[in-house]
């Protein structure tokens, strides 16, 4: 073979999908890209060998081997492939955007079918190399007996060089000479990063070497797992097998509440794992991490145009070969293969769901608090998701067992029709919740952050539903009918108060409660504090007494205390009378909310007045 040089042929026709689909965004990739072409060489030996068109070796080790050497500058990816003789080289290296996996599928599409194990598509992946290197190498020798190795040389401008190579093994070399602004890719342990972020789990074996240490070789194990879980068939996968891959994958200690297997070869190719993690606090669920990969190679994390946003507060790998492996997100928006793979991962999801309740009711209660944020937040961001699931969304009750809203508005239907009273803090609310239980009526406890957005949903959905939080109304079961002879008394009551009260408090009512026991109780209008809370939320507005909370004070005509104080003479006994309507009025507020501090310091002072006179008894 004799030495030559010639320029670099750019096939126009190829160069939009260049510009349009092979956009970088990460200078690592280069190693993603490298490895796979040296996976695509095996794969292609190995179809060969299986078609009889190439030589099976006994005992062979297929590999693919990456070589750092900082002295030298250099980093080399090595296979035992295909290899390429000069002519493919000249066809594949020199002609950019010219696909060698493209042109075998071509040529044996008769035998073998459309090969959806091939990964390369646009040709491209190979020339990444020049984003970090100043001069990259090629040696190789192909399969087919009597070729002649070759060596490819070019310094990432048009020319190159080709000349006879001393490789004596099939398969394939290259080099790549780093540039100074990318030495970090000679740091083995970076190196090593980056194979694990991207190879972690594509389908021959993966090893890292240090050509500079004493101890030269390949590592005794690959740096990849060839057979990953989701590549099983959901019956051959055990539970221990699950959960060890979850562990493995997402570096979670914790065991995942339960997983979605996805299995699916019609209408197209996806394999994937979904796992609903256990929370330790709701913040969590802003932290779910989705993998997407093409034929076992790492895409990225999270691509919401693929996975419905809503489903990335989950944890899973999702393997697509339908999917290229670099294009543009506004690509996918209008792709309507992606838009089937969604909306099939979302019916997959929703039927796991559905089947959970149905068959392992027990289990779908104790996993509620932790997946239902992830329900609600998906009920919110897709009706459709909805539409499949609105049967299983469950409440917890106050005596802590779980009942749909179906079951809550059938079984409460007499005491008050389609209104649901809830409540949203146990313990804060709890002498609201003592009143109820006394009266024998119950409320759902909605303790979720979404809860608030969800119940207004919810009210959309469900005609003529409406939800109540438990301090915003009365029902008529927690009330004794007032005989004409209380009128007086209750309009003095409502006079006394009214004419002290503060703290924010719109009207002032006066009724006969069933519990003696309480005073006076606060209740805070329904739509009011559903705007306050959004308004918090949403950051806030600026604007005095716009998304202020509307109260109203309860007063107890049943109470002794507030009998006894319509019986003192106001005139005599005026800042007493005050002093013990603020205080009740202090205790109905803490009742309600936490007290600012403001508040707080006036009761605290309130309290030690009230003492003082008990002490003067």
């Amino acid at each position: 073979m004799e030495k030559n040089k010639g320029n670099i042929s750019i096939h126009t026709e190829n160069i939009f999908p260049i510009i349009k689909k092979w956009l970088y965004s990460d200078k690592d990739i280069f190693i993603r890209e490298l490895i796979s072409n040296g996976c695509d060489a095996i794969s292609k030996l190995k179809r060969l060998q299986s078609l009889g068109e190439a030589k099976i070796e006994e005992n062979e080790n297929y590999k693919v081997v990456v070589s750092v050497n900082k002295e030298n500058g250099t980093l080399k990816f090595t296979d035992n492939g295909i290899g390429m003789t000069e002519e493919e080289v000249k066809k594949y290296i020199n002609q950019v955007a010219f696909s060698g996996a493209e042109d075998f599928i071509s040529k044996y599409k008769e035998k073998i079918g459309e090969d959806k194990d091939i990964i390369g598509h646009f040709g491209l992946g190979f020339y990444s190399a020049f984003m970090v290197a100043k001069r990259v190498q090629i040696d190789t020798l192909s399969y087919i007996e009597g070729s002649e190795a070759v060596t490819w040389t070019c310094d990432g401008g048009t020319e190159y060089e080709i000349s006879p190579s001393n490789k004596n093994e099939r398969g394939t070399i290259i080099t790549l000479f780093i540039d100074e602004d990318s030495k970090e890719f000679l740091d083995e342990y970076k190196v090593r990063e980056v194979i694990q972020k991207y190879c972690s789990f594509l389908p021959t074996e993966i090893y890292l070497e240090d050509e500079c240490k004493e101890e030269k070789g390949e590592d005794k194990k690959p740096l990849n797992d060839t057979t990953p879980l989701w590549m099983k068939s959901p019956k051959d996968c055990t539970d221990e097998e699950y959960k060890d891959f979850y562990k493995k994958v997402f570096l979670d200690f914790n065991d995942p509440l339960f997983w979605i297997h996805l299995n699916v070869d019609y209408p197209f190719n996806l394999k994937g794992i979904l796992y609903f993690p256990k929370l330790k606090h709701e913040l969590e669920a802003t932290e779910g991490q989705v993998k997407l990969y093409n034929n076992q190679v790492f895409v990225a994390d999270n691509i919401k145009e693929v996975i419905p946003e809503f489903l990335l507060l989950l944890k899973g790998t999702i393997d697509c070969p339908d999917l290229p492996l670099n294009v543009s997100r506004s690509f996918l928006q209008k792709d309507r293969d992606v838009l089937k793979i969604s909306k099939h991962i979302v019916k997959k999801v929703a039927d796991k769901l559905v089947n959970l309740y149905k068959n392992e009711r027990e289990n779908f209660n104790n996993f509620w608090k932790d997946i239902q944020i992830f329900i609600k937040y998906g009920c919110l961001r897709d009706e459709g998701f909805y539409e499949k699931i609105k049967d299983i969304i469950i409440f917890r009750r106050l005596n802590g067992e779980y009942i749909t809203l179906k079951e809550y508005l059938e079984e409460n239907k007499e005491k008050h029709e389609n209104k649901v009273f809830y409540v949203t803090d146990e313990k804060q609310q709890s002498q609201y919740i003592k009143m109820f239980k006394e009266a024998n009526l119950d409320a759902l406890v909605l303790d979720c952050s979404l809860d608030n957005h969800f119940i207004s949903f919810l009210e959309s959905k469900e005609t003529g539903v409406t939800f109540a939080r438990i301090d915003s109304d009365i029902s008529d079961t927690l009330k004794n009918n007032d005989s004409e002879e209380l009128e007086d008394i209750n309009n003095k009551i409502k006079d006394l108060f009214k004419e002290i009260s503060s703290n924010g408090i719109k009207e002032v009512k006066v009724e006969s409660l069933r519990n003696s026991d309480t005073p006076a109780m606060i209740l805070v209008s329904e739509q009011s504090r559903r705007m306050a809370e959004m308004s918090k939320m949403f950051g806030g507005m600026d604007i005095p007494n716009m998304f202020n909370e509307e109260k109203t004070l309860i007063v107890n005509n049943n109470n002794p205390i507030i009998r006894k104080l319509t019986q003192i003479k106001l005139d005599e006994n005026k800042e007493k009378v005050e002093l013990m309507c603020n205080y009740i009025v202090d205790i109905a507020l803490l009742s309600n909310k936490e007290l600012s501090p403001e508040e707080m310091d006036n009761f605290i002072n309130r309290s030690n007045k009230v003492l003082s006179l008990a002490m003067e008894l």
